[in-house]
């Protein structure tokens, strides 16, 4: 997936070792420290070109075809979030943003909004139902979140049940042609 969207992908990281996670990549620290979630997607409009598609460092298991996914979502609309079923209803940490978020994340934080979904309110958000991503993802395993020790083992698991990583046609692992 290193040039999903035409661009390779950048990590925005504040770690002070993030550059060594992938010494491939280019790694940037977020423009405003301690914005949390949001000033990450901030940072990467900031930084990238935009659009761009996020996807939150610790969900192993997102597919080329989710990214592909996400990104045509910003056709008819500045965000691009995936239906889950996660605590929110949503994935706003796997989603595509378009240049009009870099206005809307300002202003809600000038507001004091420091939320990840904080700025939605000044856009116009698309979500990419359920039904769309089992096309090009299996949902339970793209959106799988690894937190903590116990969450890798099972990633770990999952990677060898599957025997692979996501396939490149966009398929999730196990899933037939």
């Amino acid at each position: 997936m290193t040039t999903a969207l035409g661009a390779p992908p950048i990590i925005i990281a504040n770690a002070p070792d993030a550059a060594t996670w992938r010494p491939d990549l280019e790694t940037v620290p977020d423009a405003e420290a301690g914005l949390g979630a949001v000033g990450g997607i901030y940072t990467a409009l900031l930084r990238a070109p935009a659009p761009v598609v996020v996807v939150a460092w610790d969900m192993p298991f997102i597919t080329p075809g989710l990214v592909g996914a996400l990104a045509r979502g910003l056709d008819d609309a500045d965000a691009c979030i995936p239906e889950s079923g996660g605590p929110r209803g949503m994935e706003p940490l796997c989603a595509a943003y378009g240049s009009a978020c870099v206005d809307a994340i300002a202003r809600a934080l000038e507001e004091g909004d420091r939320r990840a979904v904080g700025f939605h309110r000044f856009i116009h958000v698309t979500i990419l139902r359920v039904s769309a991503i089992r096309a090009v993802a299996d949902p339970a395993l793209a959106f799988f979140n690894v937190n903590t020790a116990r969450d890798l083992e099972e990633a770990e698991a999952l990677w060898q049940a599957h025997a692979s990583s996501p396939l490149s046609d966009g398929r999730a692992p196990g899933k037939p042609r």
